[in-house]
């Protein structure tokens, strides 16, 4: 993956989070997603995935632990949540579409590349698993809400 493609993701998820639940997301260093094996102990998870098709294709994909999209989705939805539910899946997975509908505009690609619907995986110590050929990379976040991670391949395969 080439590296320029990552900064739109990362000013994009920024851009949305203080507009949308008025959070100022702090980005740690970006690296390799971590191996599947030190996962073991990871609690309930949410992670959203959104494709990216067309002459530019890739991922991005909101991982959160469960206590952290519940606190967003408060945030976003204005109202309490005890459990993951339908609402609060619904607002995670608008939350990856505006940030790859965001950095998606940010590539000025003609024709624009198209966007998946979101899909939400819900799980514990699971790891989603990409084509093996797909370079990712990893883009740990924290934030008064709690730490999430955005995991990002993209290309562009216009030139």
């Amino acid at each position: 993956m080439n590296v320029k493609y990552i900064n739109p993701f990362i000013e994009s998820l920024c851009s949305v989070f203080q507009t949308m639940l008025s959070v100022s997301p702090r980005r740690d260093k970006i690296r390799v997603p971590n191996a599947p094996e030190n996962l073991e102990n990871t609690g309930r998870v949410l992670t959203s995935i959104v494709g990216i098709s067309g002459a530019a294709s890739g991922v991005v994909a909101l991982r959160f632990p469960v206590d952290t999209a519940l606190k967003l989705t408060e945030r976003f939805l204005g109202a309490n949540f005890s459990d993951v539910n339908n609402e609060n899946i619904d607002a995670i997975s608008e939350l990856a579409n505006m940030v790859a509908g965001s950095a998606k505009a940010k590539f000025e690609l003609d024709p624009a590349p198209q966007l998946s619907l979101p899909s939400v995986i819900e799980g514990r110590g699971y790891r989603v698993r990409y084509p093996a050929k797909a370079a990712w990379l990893e883009v740990p976040f924290s934030t008064d809400a709690g730490d999430f991670v955005m995991e990002v391949t993209f290309s562009d395969d216009s030139n």
